[in-house]
């Protein structure tokens, strides 16, 4: 199936968190918190989706409260933490909305990622993803992660659809 093709069923776009919408780093500071860098064109990406009337969450290993905070930062409603498998997770989130795997779309970087990215619709990889999961997927950034991949998944999504001409015209006239 052509990547033209993969975008126009996708509905729900899920995305792993570590590696994907940081750079996969951890900075401890002295009293054990830590900290984690997001993109903000990652943030917007998520709000032009989410304007286009399709939905946007996580499904992630890891369970912080860093994370906690960027999914609010964001507004979404669909936020999984402390998934290891992470393809029942989005099994149970496409009977939950009633989508096939076609429908779904799911960014990942790492092996955990691995069977989720074969099975959705859009399997994409980041640029800097282990050499088994970008075989895997359909679509591998330009970018790794932290340096907004989600952003251009939207893009290609949207621009493959024949939608970006509304997200400038849009954002032109402002």
């Amino acid at each position: 199936m052509s990547l033209s093709a993969a975008c126009e069923k996708i509905e729900l776009i899920l995305s792993d968190v570590d590696g994907v919408m940081t750079d996969g780093g951890i900075r401890l500071l002295d009293d054990g918190q830590q900290m984690m860098n997001f993109h903000i064109r990652d943030g917007m990406g998520v709000r032009l989706w989410r304007e286009a009337g399709k939905r946007f969450g996580i499904v992630t290993g890891r369970n912080l409260e860093a994370i906690r905070r960027r999914a609010a930062d964001l507004w979404l409603d669909i936020v999984r933490l402390g998934i290891d498998d992470k393809l029942p997770a989005v099994d149970a989130l496409a009977a939950e909305f009633g989508l096939s795997r076609e429908q779904i779309c799911y960014i990942g970087d790492d092996l955990l990622d691995l069977a989720t990215i074969r099975a959705v619709g859009l399997g994409i990889a980041v640029a800097d993803a282990v050499e088994d999961v970008r075989h895997a997927a359909k679509y591998v950034t330009s970018v790794p992660g932290g340096q907004a991949p989600v952003r251009e998944v939207i893009e290609v999504i949207l621009r493959n659809t024949n939608r970006w001409d509304e997200v400038l015209a849009r954002y032109s006239k402002l």
